[in-house]
């Protein structure tokens, strides 16, 4: 918003600045000292406290949330649609699967997206016709993308890969190309306008359905003889190992990540849980911390680990072997 001799306006790319101007700016955290030596002073009145009603300081704009529904959409970067020049208003955030971007030219929008607009009523009903806004079209679950992500997954993790210096082929396995298609589809398959979007209810689901099926294979795999091994010497020797290399390797790095590197707690948090592909502990941490960084941190270190867990192991035990 740009405030000039007590009214409100959105500044295009055509206005022009002017002394005493006053100015409030969206931005990253590390571009604030930048945008002091731009503009220049920097108000010390806190505008982003929660008890400040936006639609009653300035009654000539107003701020509304707006969905992305409309299939043309998806895919498309901000700077295509115009929206600014075009209407005269501004979108300042956008939030993505509980994520929250800043909106950048460059940002690519995807179905789902709810996109903070702050304009003029009537140009805010414009947007809403070019974006969609429908709730009800998303209702369906889209598991077209889910059902092309599986199949891929499966068929590259089946794929043996040839290492130089092994003379046995690795294949990434059930969990590594999944993760691997995963990770493509939703890189790239916005700029394809692939529509990766399924509802929250849909979502839900399949992660419930997938840590089940997890934990029961697991069980299944180690139940039939884990007393009789546990009872043995042996056993409880492989039990202190396996804690040992589990455990300390982990707290060492979160201390490390808190105290050295000064991360903050909920990121520090989604990073052992991704660590230790751990989704029961990501929940308890999104339960009990405040924002999205664990949830983020962990889909950052998650895919990461995964992949390494499946190739490292069977390299190491090609190399001793």
């Amino acid at each position: 918003r740009l405030w000039r001799d007590g009214r409100v306006s959105i500044p295009t790319s055509d206005k022009t600045l002017r002394q005493d101007d006053v100015i409030l700016v969206i931005t990253t955290p590390g571009e604030s000292d930048a945008l002091r030596l731009i503009f220049g002073e920097q108000e010390t009145k806190d505008w982003n406290t929660e008890n400040i009603d936006w639609n009653a300081v300035d009654s000539q704009l107003i701020s509304q949330r707006i969905l992305v529904t409309r299939p043309e959409i998806n895919g498309k970067k901000l700077s295509q649609l115009r929206l600014r020049n075009t209407y005269g208003i501004n979108i300042s955030r956008v939030y993505r699967s509980g994520v929250q971007l800043l909106a950048t030219p460059d940002l690519r929008l995807q179905l789902g997206d709810r996109l903070t607009v702050v304009g003029e009523a009537q140009a805010i009903r414009n947007v809403e016709k070019i974006l969609g806004n429908a709730v009800k079209s998303l209702n369906e679950p889209n598991l077209a993308a889910v059902f092309i992500g599986l199949i891929l997954g499966l068929t590259l993790g089946s794929i043996p890969i040839a290492i130089p210096g092994i003379s046995i082929p690795v294949k990434l396995g059930l969990a590594g190309g999944p993760i691997i298609i995963g990770i493509l589809i939703g890189t790239f398959g916005p700029r394809l306008h692939m529509i990766t979007y399924t509802t929250q209810s849909a979502n839900l689901m399949l992660r419930g359905l997938g840590l089940s099926m997890y934990l029961a294979c697991l069980g299944l795999d180690a139940g039939t003889h884990f007393f009789a091994t546990v009872m043995r010497p042996e056993g409880a020797l492989w039990l202190g190992m396996g804690f040992a290399l589990t455990f300390v390797p982990v707290v060492l790095v979160g201390l490390f990540a808190l105290r050295i590197l000064k991360v903050d707690f909920g990121s520090v948090s989604g990073l052992l849980c991704g660590s230790m592909a751990n989704p029961m502990a990501l929940n308890y941490a999104n339960d009990t911390i405040e924002g999205d960084n664990p949830s983020v941190s962990y889909a950052t270190v998650y895919p990461v680990c995964m992949f390494l867990r499946v190739i490292i192991i069977q390299v190491m035990l090609m190399l001793v072997l």
